[in-house]
């Protein structure tokens, strides 16, 4: 498991969908995002295109693909990549 897989344990969910989200950082996964180009058939995108996500928004940005599911998630990659830069994990 990568560093930033296992850095996702315990964290808040960045995701943050409306009448979704648990709020419970004991089940935040990194979840990846998605793009052509980028990731592919069972070809996953590189750990830092991830958010901190809890088990209900994880599953629901893994069933929808709307574009307001799919903006919400990519500020939740933001958000994450933001926070992992504050933590001194990663520099900008």
């Amino acid at each position: 498991m990568s560093k930033l897989r296992e850095y996702a344990r315990g964290q808040v969910c960045q995701v943050r969908l409306n009448g979704i989200c648990n709020h419970n950082p004991e089940t935040t996964i990194l979840a990846h995002f998605r793009m052509v180009g980028i990731s592919g058939m069972g070809v996953k995108p590189p750990d830092i295109l991830g958010a901190w996500c809890c088990s209900s928004c994880h599953s629901y940005v893994d069933t929808h693909h709307d574009d307001a599911t799919r903006l919400s998630h990519a500020k939740g990659v933001f958000r994450t990549i933001a926070a992992l830069i504050t933590d001194g994990v990663i520099k900008a």
